[in-house]
């Protein structure tokens, strides 16, 4: 099971379309709306590193997802 928690900046005037679509994107454990840098903070889990490279390839597919930063948690 690989872990990625992933931040998205939503376009402008969509933040309301992108949180429904974000809280049921495929692999998506937890959704967190925020305030500051970044719109919104997905928890991702899946089966491998490809499939959450998949996930965060469909995110940036969506026209309402501006940008995405995605960081890996490490299996300790």
């Amino acid at each position: 099971m690989v872990v990625a928690v992933c931040f998205i900046n939503a376009a402008l005037g969509k933040e309301v379309k992108a949180r429904k679509k974000l809280g049921s994107v495929r692999g998506a454990r937890r959704m967190i709306e925020l305030f500051g840098e970044y719109d919104f903070l997905l928890i991702l889990e899946g089966e491998s590193l490809e499939e959450i490279n998949s996930i965060v390839d469909d995110l940036r597919e969506l026209k309402e997802v501006r940008s995405t930063k995605t960081i890996i948690g490490a299996d300790t």
